[in-house]
């Protein structure tokens, strides 16, 4: 197999250093490496390797990750009789003795780690950001998902809906959106990147929500542009505990959508989130909205005629199913009635327990709210290609409307 050509800007290298950024398990990397090498980790590939992963990361947020992978990497290749580059023996030397008492010291500690969305063929433009083709978003999380730090955790559903976001942006332009439960903030940056018009976060837990503040922070200085500046200082991170939300404070806000990772998890939380988002999706439209209307300016006018011009190129063929009104790489949300009865929720969620489902529908009939299944008609672009840990078709996509 001959050996394809190597950039930090296109397959496979992209997504070899992509996957190392975010942190994928070894053997994912190593896979994508011996793509690169066609067949085997060559000295070419762990050249590219050097110059893009290691020498590009920071030591202290990276090293006990590069430790291991290295470990691995280094066996991989002498496995396959082929010299190592002197640079990585004395690399995994150094990790070996400054990193002996990290396992103890730093158990609970958090990881940094970037996430790359990609889009396809460098041809998904964005009306926000016509000439990307792929957003870096920068987090910290933690490093222990499973004992008492959730909300710092980088949850399957809350990528999901950061695909969905970044596949359907005509659905968010100009848009008020309130997030509940916004754990480590990603999709809050993502809501900033698409053009809304205003972002409110939210989470119960005050350290979930400090850190989400330094992931936003974190990504608008990584950034070092203008445009992130002024979107992210329409972002707003509020302290919401969803069994002591008073509605006389959820009245405070008026979205015109509801967004939701992974919520419906927790029977004894379900009666006062399916409270929160009544609360929320019931409210009767005021002068905001009115207001939001009137205050577009040329440049969003702009937006508009670029997003229109991308819609009626129809040059990319990277569309999901016939039936939907994708038209050029877009989905053309005229056609979707769903998204014409006004304020909506979008819930992105892993069914891990069909009685917590089941009483979460039950209590959201109650409420008098209507949910849906809209998986299959809303399916986004896979954005997150070189991510193996990442399972989307176990993730489901619903709304949620007044009845």
């Amino acid at each position: 197999m001959a050996a394809p050509e190597l950039s930090p800007h296109a397959p496979p290298g992209l997504y070899l250093v992509s996957a190392f950024l975010a942190m994928e398990p070894t053997h994912s990397i190593l896979s994508l490496a011996r793509v690169c090498g066609g067949g085997s980790v060559t000295e070419r590939v762990q050249k590219f390797i050097w110059g893009n992963c290691f020498c590009k990361t920071d030591g202290n947020d990276y090293a006990p990750y590069s430790k291991n992978f290295l470990k691995k990497l280094i066996c991989e290749i002498e496995s396959s009789h082929v010299s190592v580059m002197d640079e990585l023996y004395e690399l995994y030397g150094y990790y070996m003795t400054s990193l002996k008492d990290y396992s103890v010291t730093k158990e609970n500690s958090r990881v940094y780690k970037s996430i790359s969305f990609i889009f396809p063929d460098g041809s998904f433009e964005l009306p926000s950001c016509p000439k990307s083709s792929k957003l870096v978003v920068p987090l910290y999380c933690s490093l222990n998902m499973l004992e008492g730090d959730t909300g710092c955790s980088l949850w399957p559903s809350s990528l999901y809906l950061s695909e969905f976001m970044l596949s359907f942006p005509d659905i968010f332009l100009n848009k008020s959106c309130f997030e509940i439960g916004s754990g480590v903030g990603l999709v809050g940056i993502c809501l900033s990147y698409v053009k809304v018009f205003e972002v409110t976060l939210s989470d119960g837990d005050l350290s979930t929500l400090a850190n989400m503040k330094l992931n936003l922070e974190l990504y608008q200085r990584q950034t070092g542009i203008e445009r992130s500046s002024e979107a992210l200082n329409k972002v707003n991170c509020i302290h919401l505990p969803w069994e002591s939300a008073a509605e006389s404070e959820l009245l405070k806000f008026t979205p015109d959508i509801i967004l939701g990772a992974d919520i419906i998890y927790d029977p004894l939380c379900l009666p006062h989130l399916v409270r929160v988002l009544a609360i929320l999706l019931n409210q009767t439209k005021t002068d905001k909205s009115t207001l939001k209307d009137t205050q577009k300016d040329s440049s969003a006018e702009s937006i508009c005629g670029d997003q229109e011009n991308v819609l009626n190129k129809n040059k990319n063929g990277h569309g999901h199913r016939d039936g939907y009104g994708l038209v050029g790489g877009y989905q053309d949300t005229s056609f979707n009635p769903e998204l014409k009865k006004g304020r909506v929720a979008y819930i992105s969620s892993v069914i891990r327990n069909i009685d917590t489902f089941n009483y979460f529908l039950k209590l959201t009939e109650e409420a008098n709210l209507a949910v849906s299944d809209v998986t299959e008609a809303l399916r986004p672009f896979e954005l997150l290609p070189y991510m193996e840990s990442y399972n989307r078709s176990s993730i489901r996509l619903f709304t949620v409307t007044r009845k």
